[in-house]
């Protein structure tokens, strides 16, 4: 099927502010929050606190694993819940207003795997040397697993050096998709490009070059990629791996 890869975007919108509400100030926030606008919450916190400037909604969307248009909203509830304040005509314009309650979200362990190898399942027992706390309902789609990044070829797609990166098991991916691949023995993490009968695994930094999937290469796509976590958070991985290259 054209624009699928068997065995082996994200996309985002712009803050804009045409839907923003007009906070009225001192106004006390709303008490209840979803998982996923808590979740968003901290993760605007987190990224606030590593660059010291907030991130733009496609950035949110990486993070999160979500689509630009779901960020999005998420960010609408949480303005007009009093937990976020954005200014309009900023693509970098949010600012936390009020920290959240100590409620705390659904979290779920998930294997963290120190090494991928040709010919040896993803989850094989001798592959697995910690766990991964994530949000439950990125696991109710399907089995989940965790890796450390080691490089920087996706930094522009918000996947950083020693960034832990939840992957979905999936044998087929979507053009377009950020995906974990093994080809020819090696694993990788890039953006799948599919144009015709060309396959290409992007990265997603100028300064690394495509790698361009050879007819008789084989390639096995493990998973797509359906959160970050940042090096150092709290619900981060139990157990430290020096993981696999970009």
């Amino acid at each position: 099927m054209a624009g699928q890869a068997r065995t082996g975007h994200l996309s985002g919108v712009s803050i804009e502010d045409d839907d923003v509400e007009h906070e009225r100030r001192g106004r006390r926030p709303v008490a209840s929050l979803t998982d996923a606008q808590r979740l968003a919450l901290l993760e605007v916190q987190a990224f606030l606190a590593r660059h010291k400037f907030p991130p733009t909604v496609q950035e949110l969307a990486e993070i999160l694993g979500v689509s630009g248009a779901s960020a999005h909203a998420q960010i609408g509830q949480l303005v007009r819940k009093g937990y976020v304040k954005r200014e309009p005509r900023k693509a970098r314009g949010l600012s936390v207003v009020c920290e959240p309650d100590d409620t705390p979200l659904d979290f779920v362990p998930v294997p963290l795997v120190g090494t991928v190898v040709a010919g040896r399942p993803v989850l094989a027992e001798e592959n697995v040397i910690g766990e991964v706390l994530v949000e439950g309902r990125l696991t109710r789609s399907g089995r989940c697993f965790a890796l450390r990044v080691t490089g920087d070829s996706m930094v522009n797609a918000g996947i950083a050096d020693r960034d832990v990166i939840i992957v979905r098991q999936q044998p087929i991916a979507e053009s377009g998709d950020i995906v974990v691949a093994l080809l020819d023995d090696e694993a990788t993490v890039k953006r799948l490009d599919i144009r015709g009968a060309r396959i290409e695994l992007r990265p997603e930094n100028r300064h690394f070059r495509p790698i361009v999937v050879a007819p008789d290469d084989e390639l096995r796509i493990l998973g797509k990629v359906v959160a970050v976590r940042r090096a150092g958070e709290p619900a981060g991985a139990r157990q430290e791996t020096e993981g696999y290259r970009e």
